[in-house]
């Protein structure tokens, strides 16, 4: 694993809130919440980003999406709704060069995202 932030919460070397977790995908609580859940989906593997993704490592978002799903029901934002939002780049203010993902929830957010 690399020395990213999440490559060492994955390994265990930095403890986190872990929601939920398998082979392929860790979920945890955000450090800096921006609502009442406010979740971390990231995979295992070491990916920058999306536009890292290729033939080969694309199926992490389906196992992504699947963990999201089940950590919004384990903190019981599934019926009433969530947001997944990834950030690419500097623009969109990815902190972290490591795919992941944001599950925001548990507050109307309405429909803007700006």
């Amino acid at each position: 694993m690399s020395g990213c932030i999440f490559c060492r919460i994955i390994g265990g070397d930095i403890p986190s809130d872990t929601i939920y977790e398998n082979e392929k995908v860790k979920v945890f609580k955000d450090i800096s919440p921006a609502a009442p859940v406010h979740l971390i989906i990231v995979p295992k593997e070491h990916i920058d980003d999306i536009n890292s993704l290729d033939a080969e490592n694309a199926n992490v978002i389906g196992d992504c999406m699947l963990a999201a799903k089940k950590a919004a029901a384990i903190t019981g934002v599934s019926e009433s709704g969530y947001r997944i939002i990834s950030n690419v780049g500097e623009d969109a203010g990815q902190s972290v060069r490591h795919l992941h993902f944001h599950l925001v929830g548990g507050v109307p957010m309405g429909e803007k995202i700006l």
